[in-house]
């Protein structure tokens, strides 16, 4: 049942988008940080009070109504995380696969962590049927599950998980006393807003969900950490909220003052805000289109993306000539392609996915531009794939997937 420890394997980014390959600075947002620089004294744990009347706003747009006082933040999702599932204590249930800083976060805690297999058509949340029988397994060998972590938006699968599946698998987890956290950071990047429906675990569930949303996922710049998690109303809420900050206080997980003032503008949404945010969803969906097209294309397998900036490609099919090229399991599929491409391709291992599998998160990112000049060119360009580098990148991934010389 435990899943295999992936120390010692080798650092790789797999968060937000690395250094070198998020898109230019909003203006406006810069002109807000910048104003707010001669703000010495960080945040209050938690956030202070215009953060969190700000996320509050945000919430209720999207039909979650909360107060400021069911509301903490954090410089980060990472330690965000950490403080919300030590409030609660007990086992740790996720999908498999699942975003790479989930399990590493329970470890550090000295938390059992369990990957739950997803179903077919999507990832970030856990079959219904496997999760039930996990959590029986896990009681069986005298472990006490108590949190279960999905992702609607999924990072790394680019899926959006339907209705009927988050509902399922969120009346199965309350009926065996899981309480939810629910990773929304790429609720705001689906690729087709209008055709894809995405719905929050905590309007099925309103008093069993805790929202995690990171603001680097589409608001702000990965350079910026923050993140906001909405707890549930009433009072187990307010003694979750209670314990989170005791254990932000006890790290000394505060905002800093710039970041915060400009986190609340972006939160509050106006147009340039919201143009920004839907030109980046929308370039990052025929970025990751064209890359699905490819790994299509090179013979392997991917689930169509939907949101994010990511897509998780399935190159078992791909095995026998990998294999020629002295890659047979995921570790050495992600070195051998981030040498080939010169850039981060952390492999499924990193996701709580088996080793054996060749399996690897492809981010969209890197393929705007090496330069803050080619990414500002793709983002003002009416075809994002017109531009000579992006197509370089994409014709640089088939090459590494194709071989003339081993058909398949």
């Amino acid at each position: 049942m435990r899943q295999p420890d992936t120390r010692g394997r080798g650092p790789v980014r797999y968060g937000p988008p690395a250094p070198g390959t998020g898109l230019p600075v909003l203006p406006e947002l810069a002109g807000v940080l910048a104003r707010a620089a001669h703000r010495t004294e960080p945040e209050p744990p938690g956030g202070g009070p215009v953060l969190r009347d700000a996320a509050c706003g945000y919430w209720w747009r999207r039909g979650l109504r909360c107060h400021p006082e069911d509301l903490a933040a954090a410089p980060g999702a990472q330690p965000l995380l950490s403080a919300l599932m030590a409030a609660h204590g007990g086992d740790v249930l996720m999908p498999r696969p699942c975003p790479a800083w989930w399990t590493p976060q329970a470890r550090l805690l000295g938390l059992p962590a369990y990957h739950v297999p997803t179903p077919a058509e999507c990832g970030g949340v856990p079959d219904p049927f496997a999760l039930l029988e996990t959590v029986r397994r896990v009681r069986a060998e005298g472990g006490h599950p108590a949190v279960l972590l999905l992702s609607v938006a999924d990072d790394p699968t680019a899926t959006v998980a339907p209705p009927e599946v988050v509902r399922e698998t969120c009346e199965a987890a309350v009926a065996e006393g899981l309480h939810i956290i629910s990773d929304e950071t790429w609720r705001d990047t689906l690729h087709d807003p209008h055709d894809t429906m995405f719905v929050s675990p905590a309007e099925m569930c309103p008093e069993d969900v805790t929202v995690l949303h990171d603001l680097a996922g589409a608001l702000t710049p990965a350079a910026w950490p923050v993140a906001v998690a909405r707890f549930p109303p009433g009072a187990p809420g307010r003694a979750r909220t209670a314990r989170t900050l005791d254990r932000l206080t006890a790290i000394g997980a505060q905002v800093a003052a710039p970041v915060a003032a400009a986190a609340a503008h972006a939160l509050g949404e106006p147009g340039p805000v919201t143009a920004r945010t839907a030109a980046g969803a929308a370039l990052h969906a025929r970025v990751a289109a064209a890359l699905h097209r490819t790994v299509l294309d090179a013979g392997a397998l991917a689930l169509p993306p939907r949101a994010g900036r990511h897509l998780y490609a399935d190159l078992n099919p791909l095995r026998g000539r990998l294999a020629a090229r002295g890659v047979t399991d995921s570790m050495e599929l992600e070195t051998w392609l981030a040498d080939l491409l010169g850039v981060p391709a952390p492999g499924g291992h990193r996701f709580g996915d088996e080793l054996g599998a060749l399996r690897v998160r492809l981010a969209t990112g890197p393929l705007l531009g090496a330069t803050p000049e080619e990414r500002a060119e793709t983002l003002a360009a009416a075809d994002p794939l017109a531009p000579a580098h992006v197509a370089r990148a994409l014709d640089g991934i088939g090459a590494a997937l194709l071989d003339p010389h081993d058909p398949r």
